[in-house]
């Protein structure tokens, strides 16, 4: 009988600790439009540009703001097009700025930003 006791302690005990190892997340996101397209005066140029930036906070410390995040994201979106995004009559369009934020024990957070956009030029 004893042996069957301390089975269901120890069970019990990796239950209460195992929670305390995984991680969750929250994700969450907004739609913003910089141009309007109400008519039929403009044409795509790139679509589904991307870029994202991370940074991981520690008992609440370290890593950037989120306005620094979304600056690094959108940075690092045009930064991965290869000509010159932004030329004059061209404006990014249907741009979404994602959240990701991982819980990694209780005390560690790691928040991920997603940037994504439409190029398009007006004629």
């Amino acid at each position: 009988m004893q042996s069957i006791s301390n089975v269901v302690k120890k069970g019990l005990i990796l239950l209460c600790i195992l929670p305390l190892f995984q991680g969750c997340a929250l994700h969450q996101g907004y739609l913003m439009n910089s141009a309007a397209l109400s008519s039929n005066n403009f044409s795509y140029v790139k679509k589904g540009l991307s870029g994202s930036a991370s940074a991981t906070y520690v008992f609440g410390l370290g890593g950037n703001t989120p306005i620094a995040l979304v600056d690094e994201a959108k940075s690092n979106m045009l930064s991965g097009y290869a000509a010159s995004p932004l030329k004059d009559n061209r404006a990014l369009v249907n741009i979404t700025v994602n959240w990701k934020n991982t819980f990694v024990l209780p005390f560690v957070v790691v928040n991920k930003c997603t940037v994504t956009a439409d190029l398009v030029e007006f004629k």
